[in-house]
């Protein structure tokens, strides 16, 4: 008995420092931000060189872009806000994202999560769903996100429901944000199916 009690007490530190457990998240930062300086000293490295002033893109760029998508600039976005025209935007984030960093103004909300449903249910139920009127397939829909890459998937979704006219904004909420546009707060409870 007694060999068996000092085999368990020396071998217990080591199964407790083997098994699986969650990391901090302070380990989680520096995991992020060694990937982010070894990317930086990589680039360096390579003697890549970059304008001065230029900011790095952290998001999609129109090289993806879902064919036959127009692909829009901040600065078109940007006077599409001042004098709004025919076009829809549409921010394909999730409601709790709009509430924390605000929209595009006079952008609607569809979540890309709920997007396959949105684009395919009646007239009637898209607005039970939503809290206002389904663009018709013959308006222009312009969909960002907050880095591209949902807002491509929303293109490509409405794309197959049958919108013809469809257009991405690559640099989405990062670009919008980062080069100062406009910004228009939402309210908790102003999200689709929130009353």
């Amino acid at each position: 008995m007694t060999t068996i009690r000092r085999l368990l007490t020396t071998a217990a530190p080591a199964l407790r420092r083997s098994t699986t457990r969650p990391a901090p998240a302070a380990v989680y930062r520096h995991i992020c931000e060694s990937a982010t300086s070894a990317h930086a000293r990589r680039t360096l490295r390579q003697r890549q060189t970059v304008p001065s002033g230029a900011v790095r893109r952290w998001y999609s760029t129109d090289g993806n872009a879902v064919p036959g998508s127009r692909i829009w600039s901040f600065d078109e976005i940007r006077q599409l806000v001042d004098s709004p025209g025919k076009t829809v935007i549409v921010d394909v984030r999730e409601p709790l994202e709009l509430q924390t960093t605000g929209k595009i103004p006079g952008a609607i909300n569809i979540p890309v999560t709920s997007a396959v449903q949105g684009f395919h249910v009646a007239d009637a139920d898209f607005e039970d769903m939503y809290g206002f009127a389904r663009p018709s397939r013959d308006t222009a829909l312009l969909f960002y996100c907050k880095a591209g890459v949902r807002a491509r998937s929303a293109a490509a979704l409405a794309k197959q429901a049958g919108w013809q006219d469809v257009g991405e904004y690559p640099g989405s909420w990062l670009d919008w944000e980062a080069r100062k546009g406009p910004v228009e707060r939402v309210k908790s409870g102003d999200g689709p199916g929130q009353d």
